[in-house]
């Protein structure tokens, strides 16, 4: 059983070199779109009943992709199972980049909680993983073999840098209208960390001496929440609040006369603080191995290693969650929808250009997303959808030409499917909505006020109201 858990934490980390946000889900009314999109609305008037859920029932999105000149080791070894860097050039500290995204809602809850101004609110369940890995070819080829460094010494070809951080998601999130044609939405969220690890080297230098004898040294940082695999355990997946934060989101919608629909986001802008029993290791060190001839590779790369554990401290850190700034605009021309989207990462590199091109038949739609991502990757996605008022199922990719070579080759068994950088994505999600029929106020069989009907005044409208008093 512990093996299963280091496993699930891996696939937290890695998540098998499958990276955007589902971009053809927004602005589409889905229970997706409303909970990414805090002013988004997912009911629609005299059709929607009063409840959506999507009932512990699949809705998920896992994003990844990798470049560099590594990308032919790691095809190999996702299509292969073959672990080798023979034929990596080395002696430049040439960079590859790693980027992972997965986002699952467990248990989503949404209610049309006011007619006057089309209040919403929605209670949510996350699971979320963040990565952004920065190394080199040299760090892979020295966990293959050692012997291939005969040209040395070798000096900051091992500078590496990134992270990995997953956490739960509990959110409640109320988004209104303003007027007609204006919106704003919000989505507080308290956190659960899961699993936390990052390593940032400034200084490297290794050196194969002639005398059967290694010399590594290195100098930066270790952070993680664990640092041996016996601290895995079921518990670290559940949340605990051990590791608590808070992150928040904002958003609004204008429409205007002409058609044009505008959303502008800040998303899930927070910090985790990740307990004292968590690791820091600050290194500086130079060291000797020894009669590496009469050693595994495993136990070299064990050596190697045990460079951060020697100086680890037990200690608490504070991360912030990878926030994004979203801006959307949209304008429907009968069947076809185009919506342009940049979105841009707060604290880390990287972003996303998109054009979703959307055609729609009744209560099916299928939509052509060409994606930009800031780091240099091209992508294609394709999305098809079915969706009524009351039900709405989607599927699809952010990467299809990516996704097919890699399934191709993985299920050929053959690292010749697919060239340059790996990637792939897959999503996929469900919603229902259940209860009586949300009608427009002129169909109401009751009047506001009357008979204990309540009135709503709107959270925002109120929130204006008492800062312009004061």
């Amino acid at each position: 059983m512990k093996k299963k858990y280091i496993l699930l934490v891996g696939f937290l980390f890695v998540a098998s070199i499958l990276k955007a946000q589902q971009y053809g889900l927004f602005n589409t009314k889905t229970q997706f779109d409303a909970f990414e999109n805090p002013a988004a609305k997912s009911f629609t008037l005299d059709s929607s009943s009063k409840f959506a859920s999507n009932f512990f029932l699949p809705n998920l999105g896992i994003n990844a992709a990798n470049g560099g000149k590594a990308s032919e080791v790691i095809r190999k070894s996702i299509n292969e199972n073959i672990y080798s860097t023979r034929n990596l050039p080395l002696g430049t500290g040439s960079p590859n980049t790693f980027y992972q995204n997965t986002n699952v809602y467990v248990l989503t809850f949404r209610i049309f909680s006011s007619y006057k101004y089309n209040q919403e609110v929605g209670l949510s369940w996350q699971v979320r993983s963040d990565s952004r890995v920065k190394y080199t070819n040299e760090t892979l080829a020295i966990f293959d073999s050692y012997k291939r460094f005969d040209q040395g010494p070798y000096t900051d070809v091992f500078n590496d840098n990134g992270y990995q951080q997953s956490y739960h998601q509990f959110s409640l999130s109320i988004r209104e209208n303003y007027n007609k044609r204006l919106a704003f939405g919000i989505k507080l969220s308290l956190l659960s960390g899961i699993a936390y690890n990052s390593l940032k080297i400034d200084n490297s230098y290794f050196y194969a001496d002639a005398n059967d004898r290694l010399d590594i040294g290195v100098n930066g940082t270790y952070k993680g929440s664990f640092l041996y695999n016996d601290e895995i355990s079921k518990r670290t997946f559940f949340p605990t609040f051990k590791n608590p934060g808070a992150s928040i989101s904002l958003g609004t919608t204008y429409t205007s006369k002409s058609g044009y629909f505008l959303m502008g986001n800040i998303k899930d802008l927070g910090l985790i603080k990740w307990s004292n029993s968590s690791y820091i290791a600050k290194f500086n060190t130079l060291k000797s191995i020894y009669d590496v001839s009469t050693k595994s590779s495993s136990a070299i790369n064990e050596e190697i290693t045990a460079i951060a554990k020697d100086v680890v401290v037990k200690n608490g850190f504070i991360t912030p969650t990878n926030a994004k700034a979203d801006f959307l605009i949209s304008k429907t021309f009968n069947f076809y929808k185009p919506s342009f989207i940049i979105s841009k990462n707060l604290f880390h590199p990287g972003g996303d250009i998109a054009l979703v091109n959307t055609f729609k038949s009744s209560a099916l739609s299928a939509s052509v997303i060409p994606v930009y991502n800031l780091n240099d990757f091209i992508m294609v996605g394709l999305q098809g959808m079915y969706q009524t008022p009351n039900f709405e199922f989607f599927l699809g990719t952010d990467n299809i030409g990516k996704t097919i070579s890699l399934a191709k080759g993985i299920n050929k068994s053959d690292a010749t499917v697919g060239s340059g950088y790996n990637g792939g994505s897959f999503y996929m999600g469900l919603g229902i909505k259940f209860g009586r029929t949300v009608n427009h106020p002129q169909n109401l069989s009751t009047m506001p006020g009357v008979n204990g009907e309540k009135v709503y005044r709107g959270v925002f409208r109120s929130l204006f109201n008492f800062f312009k008093k004061s």
